[in-house]
Parts: structure tokens; sequence; C-alpha cells
């Protein structure tokens, strides 16, 4: 006699559906995290910077993460705001210049090209 369950109440249990699966912090959607800095970036105004820890907030609030899950999306602010400034949707600032966005170290803010 085997110690799992019979056959027949094995047909007759339902199939569960699959859920689909969260994202980890490590693999985020990508595509709402950049609307994330582009609206807090426009809502800030074209001459006008955001700090990058902003971003991570409001992006953890909309996913209903708890008030100190913002932390763990701080690199993926970086590096989301990094391939947006290559492609020239972002501007990433250093003491108040454009910086390199593949060359630049410590505190940042992100702000929409400047019309100049």
């Amino acid at each position: 006699m085997s110690g799992g369950m019979s056959q027949d109440s094995e047909k007759t249990k339902k199939p569960k559906t699959p859920k689909p699966p969260k994202p980890a912090p490590d693999k985020p959607e990508r595509l709402p995290l950049e609307e994330t800095i582009l609206r807090l970036c426009a809502d800030r105004g074209a001459d006008k910077s955001i700090c990058p820890t902003d971003a991570a907030k409001a992006f953890a609030d909309a996913r209903g993460e708890d008030d100190l899950a913002w932390r763990r999306w701080l690199t993926q602010v970086r590096s989301t705001a990094v391939g947006m400034a290559r492609q020239g949707r972002l501007i990433i600032y250093r003491k108040g210049k454009p910086a390199d966005p593949d060359d630049f170290r410590g505190v940042y803010r992100l702000g929409l090209p400047r019309s100049e």
C-alpha cells in the first residue's frame, strides 16, 4: 500500500490555475518604472529635477509595497535612468550640470531634457 492519495481522489481534484509570477525586485517591469520617472519629472517641470528616491518611493507605492520597500528599487531607478539618458529621454544631473550616464558617481538628480 502506498502512503499517497488513492487514484480516485486524485481524479476528483480540480486542477489549480497557475497565477502569473510577480516580478522580482531584481527584474521589475521596466516600462512602469520609466513611466513613473517621466511622470514625476514632468510634474516637477522642465527646468527642475527630481531625486531618485522620489521615483523609487512613487514606484513602490504604486505597487502597494510597504513604506520602506522603495529602498530595494534604488538600483533599478539608477539603471533605468542611465538607459533613458542614453536614449536622450532623460538627463542625469550631478551638481546641477548634466552628467555622462556612463560615468557618474555619488548624489545625482533626474530631469527632462531642457530646451535651450
